[in-house]
């Protein structure tokens, strides 16, 4: 009846709609009390929609006005005509295996694919250039774990030289567990290092008796000066 009549709620009777509702409950009673609940609900939103129509508005109330209230209701209801058509239309199509049916033996086509490739020789000693250096290009990297640093050195040489003789070999200051490999050379070259860099600052000597001979060193005493002795490096 809404549909019929264009959702046009002014002109919705109330005693058609009571009298259509009981007619369709006794209808649905013998299939399902669903459908008559759902019914009941609509007539009742139609119903209160009506009053809210013919009441003056209410100054207090927040909500929708019933204005508004009837133009969403209408717009449902063009929404779910706007479905059932499109559902109507979806189902009228033909049908596989009713109205229209596959080949039964597909056809055997046959694919070929010819690759061409159009190279010249500078490209392939280019490729074959590429692949031979791929692996011999690398960034060296080195495990910090077996190196050790200057400023380690550094801070022993200077920790452990005033608890030192007169001349103390070199190899006496390396650290423990350093005494071979590369290990060794790490810890090796970092004091040497470190203790040159003392003996620029003044606060210890070096000492070397000949070519490639072991390395002394001891800390420089206060007020003495520095030998001019070519055995003594400083």
């Amino acid at each position: 009846m809404a549909r019929v009549q264009k959702v046009d709620l002014m002109q919705v009777s109330i005693l058609q709609l009571a009298e259509q509702y009981l007619s369709f409950v006794e209808q649905a009673r013998q299939l399902r009390i669903e459908l008559a609940a759902d019914y009941l609900v609509m007539a009742a939103w139609l119903a209160f929609l009506k009053s809210r129509l013919l009441l003056p508005p209410d100054p207090e109330d927040e909500g929708p006005s019933a204005e508004d209230l009837a133009a969403h209701l209408a717009f449902q209801l063009e929404r779910l005509d706007a479905m059932r058509q499109a559902s109507a239309r979806l189902m009228g199509r033909d049908r596989l295996g009713q109205s229209r049916f596959v080949r039964g033996q597909p056809e055997q086509i046959a694919r070929k694919r010819n690759v061409t490739y159009e190279v010249g020789l500078i490209d392939l000693m280019r490729a074959y250039a590429r692949l031979k250096t791929k692996d011999e290009f690398r960034p060296y990297a080195f495990d910090r774990k077996d190196v050790f640093t200057m400023e380690q050195a550094l801070e022993r040489v200077r920790h452990l030289i005033g608890f030192a003789g007169e001349w103390t070999m070199l190899a006496e200051f390396l650290p423990d567990g350093w005494g071979g490999g590369e290990r060794g050379r790490s810890a090796t070259a970092a004091t040497f290092a470190a203790t040159l860099e003392l003996a620029r600052q003044g606060r210890l000597e070096i000492q070397q008796a000949e070519s490639f001979a072991p390395i002394a060193i001891r800390l420089r005493k206060t007020g003495q000066s520095r030998p001019k002795s070519s055995s003594q490096t400083e």
